[in-house]
């Protein structure tokens, strides 16, 4: 089954990011290839839910990170491999009758740019070859058991007709003309699926020594996935990658405390918390490093969060209606019996505090009743919180609290047990002085009427 998520939570937790800013994906973006760049895409956009895959690919990063290597490949070679292969004209094929100019290969002034290109191609594809050959055979299998797979699929595509052949070559040795006319027949038409399996595996280990980069620099822990019916989460001292000096915290979640219950006053770092949960949870089922202590999980369906919900001021719909739907879809993922992480920062905003406390009541009660599933509900309705104590057993309450300093607030960024009812909104406009310039431009006014 598919990962379940949506562009609404992608852009909640700035996977990818607007042109030209920061980005989740940006930070483990370290790939020397295109093809390499795009897998590590794909895989931003479609995480795993099967705990084998998770951990398989978490294992095969984690070991090159051990080894501290770099990409074993030259990149010079990409660029004209990419080109020659994507050039299935059969009017460039290279024939016998080439091979006079094949042996003036030396001066490729005297070629055109696509023939140039041929011969450029199929030099540099079978250094490529040679270089993964070499890369293979230098891997300790002994520690390495659950790349033995991936090992023997490669070493089979390498066995094919033509590329077995170019594999025993000398190094930088000197191919004649009839042999570049019968490698570019295999590489590019006769076994051209099984080059660009063969470019596919290279790219993969572009993205996993891009990655195991990131986890050292950034000393990133590596995730343990557990199996969909223990419905827990662990996480020791979790914090957001993009958050400079960010505070860490930990969060525990059973079938006995699935729903988290979140308050705290505004700017008390709930937002951040909550994404920083989120995006550890979304890369842990990518196989991927996170910015914590240790963590363990259980693979869930998919993951929804509703943090920076816009208007649809096209289709004429209000905030509020927009928050109604997107609560609708979900409860109908819920409802087919999916496992889910789902979020919702301060619920129906958008509507009167009566309807949003009596709506964030009824929700939030009903989500606990789904024990399979995990919530997080944050919130300024201190009186929501109140009457789901007294309903629900399996709700967390934690908070972010404000210490003040006279009259400055002061955010430990910390959570704590229970509810709080912290509110410096006066205090920080006071502060501010919003309210003496206002009334300093009213008096000037009255005076200018005088």
């Amino acid at each position: 089954m598919a990962f379940l998520t949506d562009q609404q939570t992608i852009d909640d937790l700035n996977l990818f990011g607007k042109s030209g800013g920061d980005s989740i994906y940006q930070i483990f973006n370290r790939t020397k290839t295109r093809g390499g760049a795009a897998i590590l895409e794909e895989m931003f956009r479609f995480p795993l839910s099967d705990e084998t895959k998770i951990n398989h690919r978490s294992r095969i990063i984690q070991y090159l990170a051990k080894t501290g290597t770099s990409f074993p490949f030259s990149v010079d070679n990409f660029d004209p491999v990419e080109t020659y292969i994507k050039n299935t004209d059969t009017r460039t094929k290279l024939s016998a009758q080439e091979s006079s100019i094949a042996k003036k290969f030396s001066n490729l002034v005297a070629l055109d740019a696509v023939t140039s290109g041929v011969y450029l191609g199929i030099t540099a594809l079978i250094k490529l070859l040679n270089e993964l050959n070499q890369f293979l055979n230098s891997l300790d299998m002994g520690s390495l058991d659950f790349y033995q797979q991936d090992k023997a699929d490669i070493m089979s595509l390498l066995t094919t007709s033509g590329i077995r052949e170019s594999l025993n070559l000398p190094l930088n040795t000197k191919i004649s003309s009839d042999e570049y006319v019968a490698y570019d027949e295999f590489f590019r038409f006769k076994h051209r699926d099984a080059v660009l399996k063969i470019l596919n595996y290279v790219y993969g280990l572009d993205v996993y020594f891009s990655i195991a980069k990131v986890a050292v620099e950034r000393d990133f822990i590596f995730p343990k996935a557990l199996p969909k019916q223990q419905h827990v989460v662990k996480l020791e001292g979790v914090y957001h990658p993009q958050v400079k000096n960010a505070v860490a915290n930990s969060i525990h979640i059973t079938p006995d405390s699935n729903v988290i219950f979140l308050t705290g006053a505004n700017m008390a770092g709930k937002s951040t918390f909550m994404k920083s949960l989120s995006v550890a949870l979304f890369l842990a089922h990518m196989g991927f490093p996170v910015a914590a202590k240790e963590m363990e999980f259980s693979v869930l369906d998919g993951i929804y969060t509703t943090i920076n919900l816009p208007d649809n001021l096209g289709l004429g719909v209000s905030h509020f209606y927009v928050e109604v739907l997107r609560a609708k879809k979900i409860a109908q993922e819920l409802k087919l019996g999916r496992n889910l992480f789902v979020l919702f920062d301060e619920m129906f905003r958008g509507t009167n505090v009566k309807d949003a406390a009596e709506a964030t009541i009824a929700f939030t009660e009903a989500f606990a009743g789904k024990r399979d599933s995990m919530f997080v509900i944050s919130t300024h309705i201190i009186e929501a919180g109140e009457i789901l104590k007294e309903r629900c057993d399996n709700i967390n309450f934690v908070y972010l609290p404000t210490r003040m300093d006279g009259n400055q607030p002061v955010y430990t960024y910390t959570l704590e047990q229970g509810l709080t009812a912290d509110r410096h909104g006066m205090i920080i406009i006071k502060n501010e002085g919003i309210l003496d310039i206002l009334a300093s431009g009213m008096e000037r006014m009255n005076k200018q009427k005088i």
